[in-house]
């Protein structure tokens, strides 16, 4: 604001003085004398001007930025003009001060300034024109939203619809994956019910010779999903899905099944059962038989039996194991007692139930691993063994017994060889299996068989594509073959599938350090998710990093940390150090705290790897049951994959 004067307003609009510099025709005096400066815009048609320019850039900018593809402008054209017409705004502003747009043409403003019914028609006229460049600037508007804008929606879901149906065009028609039932029983308890029975149709679906079946972790996934069949599908790469229901009410069951065609959503076959609970087991080798023929394909036997069934078909006893293992893939060391004591109890009801006694074994090892101690470690180990055995007894034939069993001699007795053997023969038991293959291809890479393990782990992601821990495993692989590149990007699958995924920082971390960026290496350990992974990753990452002191203290805040838990860890720095007689008397360490732990990796570690031919190496897998340098597996060395 001007501050006011004596003069009036006609009087300040007619003064001149001529011995001062004057803007625009009028002195700086006269201009601080006008009354108001917002007035003063405004009669001036300053705000009009300033109001034309706004809606003349957007209409212009709309339209520039709809018809550029067309018309083949490189993509900053757009940005060029909003950034020059935000220049030129103060320019644009100060020819609105200075000179008025008349019927005869721009005129200064001294001209004109005393004209005011002159000074009316040009903001009408200025009036026009902006309600002009605006209702352009609305059509321009309108139409990106709802006719480019809907048109390019739709091309970019035509160009996803035509490469989901392209993907789909690849994969075998006789393929399926089996989305999880959905639990219609109104408690949410009983979630493990439904889940249950939808993994073991995914088991039954395995005994079909040639029909591809995805692995339950990754058909998990799309509990609930919003996706279009066609995109599960591709997905998957599976060209048909089923889906459907689990209701149990008392003693009664309704499962309702449909197989659909994953390409177009169409029914393919489906069917209701509605029948006493008891005949669960029945409904589900049913479900399967009229998949096979829905499918055309042929069974492996002349019936489809349910690995899970219990003997006496109790099914409060299949209830029993079916909730016991789905608290104890909870992994906390409370799920695992809980989970034990549920098997137990299955178990006293039915003691000949083969597979509740598998998964007893397994749960008990896993828990000595990841939270006993002492005495209370070596009686889990002792109840693991006495299951197992006891699984061998009742079903030797069965698939899941020779997986146990394998684990078992890996894990506890450290009898890798054996180990291998039980791996081989459940995998023929059941060729189909993804767990089958990824046991087999974590032995031949405990033994040191890295490309066989490699093209184990591939077999198995193809049954089950959404598995971090897969391709962590197979990124292992990788990088213990030296293919570094194709590690790396099996690593950030894994991360793409499950971004806090523990320990597959890690795996970016060394795969940094065998490529000699330290830089990098310390970047992605300091990504790590797990605490005891991120730890030691950061460690290896300064080992490597050239600063000496830097390194020597990491080392030492390392070992004063997790000297006594992670012993084989610590020989790694020390190999990475280069530092052979630290490095082999911390394996000793390790080899003492857990031999079985330190063989099921020694001969996969590339940083350990590099002493190979020193005679302690050979020395130390031989105490391990781990094949020296150039010895054969049982079955030949040149052994095919299965």
């Amino acid at each position: 604001m001007f501050a006011m004067t004596g003069t009036s307003p006609g009087d300040c609009l007619h003064s001149r003085t001529g011995d001062r510099p004057s803007v625009g025709g009028e002195s700086f005096q006269q201009v601080a004398q006008r009354p108001n400066l917002l007035a003063e815009l405004k009669r001036r048609n300053v705000w009009r001007a300033a109001v034309v320019y706004a809606a003349g850039v957007w209409a212009f900018g709309q339209g520039l930025s709809q018809f550029s593809p067309a018309l083949g402008l490189p993509d900053w054209t757009t940005r060029w003009f909003l950034v020059a017409a935000c220049i030129g705004f103060p320019f644009w502003i100060a020819f609105a001060w200075f000179y008025a747009w008349t019927p005869r043409g721009f005129r200064r403003e001294e001209d004109v300034e005393g004209d005011s019914a002159l000074t009316r028609r040009t903001g009408r006229r200025l009036d026009f024109w902006i309600i002009g460049v605006l209702t352009i600037a609305v059509v321009l508007l309108v139409t990106n939203q709802f006719v480019l804008h809907r048109d390019a929606t739709s091309q970019a879901n035509a160009t996803d619809t035509q490469a989901t149906l392209a993907a789909l065009a690849k994969v075998p028609r006789q393929s399926v994956a089996v989305l999880p039932l959905a639990n219609e029983s109104g408690d949410p308890k009983q979630q493990y019910f439904s889940d249950g029975v939808s993994e073991e149709l995914i088991s039954d679906l395995t005994q079909i010779d040639g029909l591809k079946v995805i692995g339950k972790y990754s058909s998990f996934k799309f509990r609930d999903s919003k996706e279009s069949p066609a995109q599960i599908g591709a997905t998957l790469g599976v060209a048909n899905l089923i889906e459907g229901s689990v209701h149990q009410s008392g003693e009664r069951i309704r499962i309702v099944v449909n197989l659909i065609r994953a390409k177009d959503g169409a029914s393919v076959w489906s069917h209701s059962y509605d029948q006493e609970l008891k005949d669960v087991f029945a409904i589900q080798s049913q479900i399967g038989h009229a998949v096979a023929s829905a499918l055309q394909v042929k069974l492996l036997g002349q019936a489809i039996v349910s690995a899970d069934e219990p003997p006496s078909g109790n099914v409060q006893v299949y209830q029993l194991m079916l909730q016991g293992r789905a608290i104890a893939r909870r992994n906390t060391k409370a799920d695992f007692g809980q989970a034990v004591a549920m098997l137990q109890q299955a178990l006293q009801i039915d003691p000949d139930y083969a597979y509740a006694w598998s998964v007893l074994s397994i749960i008990e090892i896993n828990r000595g691993f990841e939270y006993l101690q002492g005495a209370a470690r070596e009686q889990a180990y002792a109840e693991a063994r006495k299951a197992a055995d006891r699984a061998s007894a009742l079903a030797p034939n069965a698939a899941v017994t020779h997986l146990v069993r394998g684990y078992l001699l890996s894990n506890l007795d450290g009898d890798q060889q054996r180990a291998l053997t039980e791996f081989r023969r459940a995998l023929a038991l059941a060729p189909h299996s993804g767990n089958a293959i990824q046991f087999l291809a974590v032995q031949y890479s405990t033994l040191g068989q890295q490309q066989r393990a490699v093209e184990l782990y591939r077999k198995a992601i193809a049954t089950d594509p959404l598995r971090s821990d897969w391709y962590n495993n197979l990124a292992g692989g990788l990088i213990a073959l030296g293919q570094l590149d194709q590690a790396e990007q099996a690593a950030h699958k894994a991360i793409a599938l499950q971004s806090n995924y523990p320990g597959v920082y890690l795996s970016l971390a060394t795969i940094d350090i065998l490529r000699g960026d330290a830089a990098a290496a310390m970047h992605d350990a300091g990504m790590e998710t797990d605490p005891a992974s991120k730890s030691f990753a950061v460690a290896l990452a300064k080992q490597a990093g050239g600063n000496a002191s830097e390194a020597d203290a990491a080392l030492h805040d390392y070992i004063a940390r997790n000297g006594k838990t992670q012993p084989y860890y610590v020989a790694e720095l020390y190999a990475l150090r280069k530092q052979p007689d630290a490095m082999f008397a911390w394996l000793e360490r390790a080899r003492d705290a857990g031999a079985a732990n330190v063989a099921t990796i020694l001969l996969s570690d590339p940083l350990l790897l590099r002493y190979k031919n020193d005679p302690r190496f050979a020395a130390l897998c031989k105490r391990l049951g781990l094949p020296t340098r150039g010895e054969s597996l049982p079955g030949g060395s040149a052994a095919a994959v299965p």
